[in-house]
């Protein structure tokens, strides 16, 4: 994969401050968090847009806080921290006097999120566009969930309506799907299957809970959104991206013990158990998306293969190797 920021086949023209400059929608996400400092040391400035005002600074980092409502953008700077640097909230118009248009883009934010701002990318003459999905949209397509479908429905949808918008505007994008992302503790997957042990000490299984899953670390996603945005290879192209180990459902709940430094207590249960359980838990805010087809799933192999992505990305994801801040509260 390689580090010089504006070696991609087809860039912008115009000075060299264009060339290197990506705007990231999404930056406070977990992915946003990991892919700001490698956009950095890979050469890259970059304008970080979030709603809420932010006080991370950095030289080669402009925060720029969107605003609330597409219908009435907001114009004054926003205070951060104390110091000399501002972050100004981003009206969804033409780029300001003085202010360098952004024509390449990474959504850490959810995909369907991205078509909200389609005729302000276009304002800011938008050349390529990296997106992230979710391989959810294959695994949930079946659910016996409805909100599950739903999901996928969203997904699918937004994938269509992103390659529609690119393509009719001569915008190159990517779109990486990965699996279950992990890390920082911030997920909802390993973090909260975590949170659960750590509350009542155990963790339900249903049935054998042999279905192989391929966790993927946060920071291996956002090291392919990196990629993606600068492999000439990758443009108008789909990426599945999976974890860099393939393991039982019921060894990555055993993982999450042992880094919690927890004695294993996997309780296996019948479904109706479980659905019962899934229906007093959803009472709690935390668990409001807990549903039965999870437990459906755990005997289901959700696996995607990766070549494609080693082959155009390089990409190479870790193991599966949790760390203390992976588990944290």
């Amino acid at each position: 994969m390689t580090n010089n920021a504006i070696s991609i086949a087809s860039h912008p023209e115009g000075d060299e401050l264009q060339l290197n400059l990506v705007g990231v929608l999404g930056a406070t996400s977990s992915v946003g968090v990991c892919l700001l400092p490698m956009l950095t040391q890979a050469g890259w400035r970059v304008a970080a847009f979030s709603r809420n005002a932010v006080g991370l600074l950095d030289d080669k980092v402009e925060w720029r806080q969107l605003a609330a409502s597409l219908s009435s953008p907001l114009t004054k700077p926003v205070a951060i921290q104390p110091s000399h640097q501002m972050a100004t909230t981003a009206s969804l118009d033409l780029p300001r006097a003085g202010e360098a248009s952004v024509s390449f883009w990474i959504c850490a934010a959810p995909i369907w999120v991205l078509p909200d701002y389609f005729a302000w990318l276009d304002a800011q003459g938008a050349k390529r566009v990296v997106v992230l999905s979710s391989t959810s949209r294959f695994t949930k397509d079946d659910s016996t969930d409805q909100e599950e479908q739903a999901i996928a429905r969203r997904l699918a949808d937004a994938e269509t309506r992103v390659r529609e918008w690119a393509e009719n505007r001569g915008v190159e994008w990517v779109i990486l799907r990965p699996t279950l992302i992990y890390g920082l503790g911030r997920d909802k997957n390993i973090a909260e299957i975590a949170r659960f042990i750590r509350r009542f000490g155990f963790f339900p299984l249903f049935g054998q809970a042999n279905g192989l899953r391929q966790p993927i670390h946060v920071a291996d996603v956002a090291g392919a959104c990196l990629a993606a945005l600068q492999a000439p290879c990758a443009a108008n192209r789909a990426y599945n991206i999976s974890g860099g180990e393939t393991l039982t459902y019921r060894n990555m709940v055993a993982r999450v013990f042992s880094a919690l430094c927890r004695r294993r207590r996997l309780l296996t249960v019948p479904l109706w158990t479980f659905r019962l359980a899934v229906a007093m838990l959803r009472r709690l805010q935390r668990y409001r998306q807990w549903s039965a087809a999870m437990a459906e799933r755990m005997n289901h192999d959700l696996v995607f293969d990766h070549a494609e992505a080693t082959r155009d990305l390089e990409f190479k994801p870790r193991a599966f190797v949790l760390s203390a801040e992976d588990v944290a509260a």
